[in-house]
């Protein structure tokens, strides 16, 4: 996991500005809900009003108002208005908030507090309800019952002030009882207009007729029956309120309405284009860094595996590298796109859903700990089961592409030997391998979207349910329970976009790991730290002085104390049997392994304190096994030399004896070569290889078997050839067969690793026992005769024509 984010971490500046146009897009697609939130509540359910406070109200709404506030929070009222008479399409006086009381958002909420219960209680009275009614006959019969005990007890009062003078003289005078009379009769009278006026009144006026203590005490009850009352009814019944006094105004509430709707769904809109915009940014910007991160990480392989020796690649099999070098790669580029567009947004939409539904609703919150839960629960389980199968998908890769390569590479024997049924079951076994595990992770995947889908359905029945509970109940609205529905929603589904990329993330790390494993492997072969120059003019002498080599791992030497020099101008062969370290011993000189003991000299210089680069620019190296590039036969004769004119390229095609097949071929140079000259012979192959290295012009020539392929005529012609350009240079020819080596200068018999002698072939006819049976087995008995003795006319002739 550490390499997987050390790589990604390498484009940390990139990332950085994907995480700004993340956090844009989340803003945007966070708002969106609110919005909707507004448009439902507001826009439908409130007609456009979204003010708490009237901005305006006529004088005969404020003074109903004012009826249910104290008085001293009437006067911090009458203080946030002024009152005009212009503005507005109404006959009357206006009460207009100040505007530095408008833009002040502490005394708005200060004036709403104020005002919110008494614009709920004119709204109520002015909805005639059924409360309001029995509120009204309450009141009514209380300042009735009142009046009349008033009057009851004012003709009591009176009555027992009477003295028994008074008492006496009205009986006796009629007179005076006759006033009395009179006057309890307009008492009662007027005890009845009051009760008609009573009767006739209407709330504002009963509350008008009630003291104000006494209408501080009914206030204060009303608001105690009304305490429990969420805060959701109390803005409604305001925005009722509002909208009714600004009816009242003559203003077109209307045009609010659709004014507010406009505005804010011309907000929705540019949101969800500056959403769109910034996931398409957000959408390249991660591809290209995913882009870049793969050719960057191939470039590295590339460069490390064109680094190793031969000891690497014999730790890592070719169809490994490949698989490595493909399909690890691409995995993680694939988890680096999805972890830049997917998974960075994942957080922060998760982080911004909660803080947005905390805004919302707090009450409903337990519903995004159940969904996480839930969630992570899945994820785990998951996790436990897949994460071992991933670890091992990608080396069931490499044996696929192993077993394919061997197939398709092979074909031809396979064919030979008839054994198409055991290959087909070789790779069916593979196959099956890879398919059951890639089934098995594939089935983990669908089983957790069905899952996931269903606990993100569960949720919003769940908080339907709830929610319309709450709105039953009063404690929100409508609008707040679709935005907290697209709120959890976005949350669980950031969830869901982790729990995807856990589940991606072990086999991503397993690629990251494999590639970590090339490209921090040791190379054996490595460039000294101070290096030293050959010489300009290189001479091309080569030295092996007592050099013993055994490859890494090994319990044994191959080579045993090799030690020879090979001069310019002079061919050095190597002859042995099969297995005898010939092929070892030449892949020495270019540094493809480093001796174990004793040095390897060029022009006196150890090549190991010189550059790979600086040694193999002086040879010309023809591997037993011709290999040639796609692309033409002139980009593979000139492939040491792309500098070089088209006059080296046909003198190396004719020294190599490849120019009767090219110019036999309908494009000549430029016929096409396929990948590993699968379209030309064997012969051909090996031509075209000895030509490539002959138009490099190096200063030595290593042939390992290089002439096995060519017929009996063309190698004559072909060494004819090469021993006239070579004439200046160090020549080493690795032979199976003596007649290719019959008449060079020197001729190394190796033996089990050892030299088992040195020397022409004539001497070695005579001093060496392992090179006479080689010869034994090659040569009739007239040539190891004639060999033994002196080089007869004729076969001198032929010895020169094979070796001039």
């Amino acid at each position: 996991m550490k390499n997987l984010f050390k790589y990604i971490g390498e484009n940390w500046k990139a990332m950085i500005a994907i995480l700004a146009v993340l956090i844009i897009q989340a803003y945007c697609d966070l708002s969106l809900p609110g919005y909707t939130s507004d448009i439902v509540n507001v826009g439908i359910q409130q007609g456009g009003i979204d003010e708490s406070i009237p901005d305006a109200l006529a004088r005969e709404d404020m003074d109903k108002l004012l009826l249910f506030v104290e008085s001293k929070d009437a006067d911090i009222v009458k203080d946030a208005y002024e009152l005009t008479d212009t503005g507005y399409d109404y006959d009357g006086s206006v009460y207009v908030l100040k505007n530095k009381v408008a833009e002040d958002e502490d005394k708005v909420s200060e004036l709403s507090d104020i005002l919110g219960k008494p614009m709920l209680f004119v709204t109520g009275i002015e909805s005639g309800s059924d409360m309001t009614a029995k509120l009204e006959d309450s009141m009514k019969k209380n300042i009735k019952t009142s009046i009349t005990e008033q009057a009851q007890k004012k003709v009591d009062e009176a009555a027992a002030q009477m003295t028994d003078e008074q008492k006496a003289a009205l009986a006796v005078s009629p007179e005076l009882a006759k006033k009395q009379a009179e006057a309890e009769k307009q008492a009662q009278a007027q005890i009845d207009d009051q009760l008609k006026k009573v009767d006739a009144a209407d709330m504002y006026e009963l509350f008008e007729m009630i003291p104000d203590g006494q209408r501080t005490e009914v206030v204060e009850q009303i608001e105690d029956k009304l305490s429990d009352m969420p805060d959701a009814m109390i803005d409604q019944a305001a925005t009722v309120y509002i909208k009714d006094a600004y009816k009242n105004l003559n203003m077109d509430t209307d045009k609010l309405q659709n004014h507010y709707l406009l505005s804010t769904g011309g907000k929705m809109i540019s949101l969800a284009l500056l959403g769109m915009i910034a996931n398409i940014l957000v959408g390249f910007m991660a591809s290209r860094v995913g882009a870049s991160t793969g050719r960057r990480m191939r470039s590295r392989v590339f460069k490390k595996v064109v680094g190793f020796s031969n000891n690497e690649f014999d730790k890592f099999s070719t169809a490994s590298l490949i698989t490595r070098s493909t399909n690890d790669i691409q995995q993680v580029q694939l988890l680096t796109v999805m972890l830049l567009r997917m998974v960075l947004y994942a957080p922060i939409m998760a982080i911004g859903g909660i803080y947005k539904v905390f805004h919302t609703n707090v009450s409903m919150s337990w519903i995004i700990g159940l969904a996480v839960v839930l969630i992570s629960l899945v994820v785990i389980f998951l996790f436990a089961v897949a994460m071992p199968k991933f670890k091992i998908l990608q080396n069931l890769v490499d044996k696929l592409n192993l077993v394919t390569r061997e197939i398709l590479t092979g074909l031809p024997v396979i064919r030979a030997f008839s054994t198409e049924k055991h290959e087909e079951e070789r790779f069916d076994t593979a196959n099956r391998n890879l398919t059951r595990t890639q089934l098995f992770v594939n089935r983990a995947m669908t089983f957790m979207m069905p899952i996931m889908m269903l606990v993100m359905n569960g949720i919003a029945v769940l908080i339907v349910w709830t929610g319309a509970h709450g709105i039953n109940d009063g404690e929100m609205q409508v609008g707040d329970m679709m935005a907290f529905i697209q709120y959890t929603m976005q949350i669980i589904f950031s969830f869901l976009i982790l729990s995807m990329i856990s589940v991606m993330l072990p086999r991503a790390a397993v690629s990251a790991n494999r590639i970590e494993e090339v490209l921090k492997s040791e190379t054996i072969i490595r460039d000294p730290e101070t290096h030293k120059e050959l010489p300009e003019k290189t001479k091309g002498v080569l030295r092996f002085n007592h050099v013993c080599f055994r490859y890494p791992g090994a319990n044994e030497d191959v080579l045993h104390n090799i030690d020879f020099e090979a001069e310019p101008g002079q061919t050095t062969a190597i002859i042995g049997s099969t297995g005898s370290g010939k092929s070892t011993l030449v892949n020495l000189i270019p540094r493809f392994y480093d001796v174990t003991e004793g040095s390897i000299t060029l022009d006196g210089v150890d090549i190991r304190h010189v550059t790979q680069h600086d040694l193999r620019d002086k040879l010309g190296y023809v591997l037993q096994k011709g290999v040639l590039f796609s692309g033409n036969v002139a980009s593979n004769i000139m492939y040491g030399n792309p500098q070089g004119n088209e006059s080296e390229m046909i003198e190396a095609a004719e020294i190599a004896q490849a120019v009767e097949f090219i110019e036999g071929k309908p494009k000549k140079y430029e016929s096409p070569i396929s990948q590993g000259g699968n379209n030309v012979s064997g012969g051909q192959k090996q031509r075209l290889s000895i030509a490539r290295a002959i138009a490099k012009h190096p200063d030595v020539f290593i042939f390992d078997d290089s002439f096995s392929a060519l017929d009996y005529k063309t190698d004559i012609a072909l060494r004819k050839a090469l021993k006239e350009k070579t004439a200046d240079s160090t020549v080493l020819i690795v032979a199976q067969r003596i007649s290719t080596i019959l008449h060079a200068e020197q001729i190394i018999v190796l033996d089990d690793g050892e030299i088992a002698g040195i020397g022409t072939h004539q001497e070695l006819l005579k001093n060496c026992g392992v090179y006479r049976q080689i010869a034994e087995s090659q040569l009739s008995e007239e040539e190891i005769k004639a060999g033994m003795e002196d080089v007869c006319t004729d076969h001198a002739g032929k010895g020169d024509g094979s070796h001039e």
